[in-house]
């Protein structure tokens, strides 16, 4: 899997999928997923679409946030992905993967970016949680642990009382994206593992500063405000029913100076870092 790789900030975003899309060629997943922050429908970054679209595989998208950048509707999202909803759900080799949307509004008058799962989503997942007879995985672009959407202690309170409930398809994880950061925390049972963005942190305007080129800064516009990672980031997750899940590692290093270098917090510094580390998880295995 991989997540905010962000084409339309990095001038090297072909490049990455394609690193990333021979990787998979090596490691034979049983399926491949983006968590969002991939790229809108324009004709100027058609040619990444394809990379991703040649992959043989089975391949899910999850939508993020900035899909909808550019006055792209969801609607307009969905269709250029070919998805009928943006939550929907999947079985593979014994599990059920649940994908949910974290852009719903509150109400319908909010503007900007939203960080919610409104009350038609939570139902039908509530309804998910009831048909699964399999260990479940869930895949999101905000997270649902504590710095998750607006509503998460919500959403927990029901995935937690699904697993009080259920023997053999409690929820094991979520897999999510959206704050560039490279984490993994338990939360009652359940583990909430955030993946590194492919392409870089966030610094914000007060940061800037010219990584690559000015002509490259010229063409892309938001990427001096970024600590790019040298190299794409990117996993394999490896979940088997005995209670492990393995997350291979990949280590790059910063294009410039350090975001500390140039003034940025440093409160985040343990997950602010350019790589996924290799973990090993344990969850109470299904049998028992």
């Amino acid at each position: 899997m991989f997540t905010d790789a962000h084409i339309p900030t990095m001038h090297d975003g072909n490049a990455r999928l394609t690193a990333f899309m021979n990787s998979m060629k090596t490691a034979k997943p049983d399926f491949i997923i983006e968590l969002g922050d991939f790229l809108t429908p324009s004709e100027k970054y058609a040619s990444a679409y394809a990379i991703w679209k040649a992959y043989p595989g089975p391949k899910y998208h999850v939508i993020g946030n900035h899909e909808m950048d550019g006055g792209t509707s969801l609607q307009q999202a969905l269709a250029y992905r070919n998805m009928p909803s943006s939550y929907y759900s999947f079985d593979r080799n014994g599990f059920r993967f649940i994908v949910l949307d974290g852009n719903d509004k509150k109400s319908p008058e909010l503007k900007g970016y939203q960080e919610h799962i409104g009350e038609p989503q939570l139902t039908w997942l509530k309804a998910e949680l009831e048909k699964a007879r399999t260990p479940i995985v869930i895949f999101s672009h905000q997270g649902l642990g504590p710095d998750g959407v607006d509503n998460s202690g919500e959403i927990r309170a029901v995935l937690e009382a699904h697993n009080a409930r259920s023997k053999t398809a409690k929820i094991i994880a979520n897999f999510y994206g959206h704050i560039h950061y490279d984490r993994a925390e338990e939360v009652n049972g359940i583990w909430y593992v955030c993946i590194n963005s492919m392409s870089y942190k966030w610094l914000g305007e007060e940061y800037g500063h010219v990584r690559y080129s000015d002509e490259v800064d010229k063409n892309y516009k938001w990427i001096k405000y970024t600590a790019p990672y040298k190299d794409p980031l990117y996993t394999v997750v490896e979940i088997t029913t005995d209670g492990l899940i393995k997350i291979a590692g990949k280590k790059s290093e910063w294009v410039g100076p350090s975001p500390w270098d140039i003034g940025f917090p440093t409160k985040n510094k343990e997950y602010d870092r350019p790589e996924i580390r290799e973990r090993v998880l344990r969850f109470q295995p299904l049998s028992q």
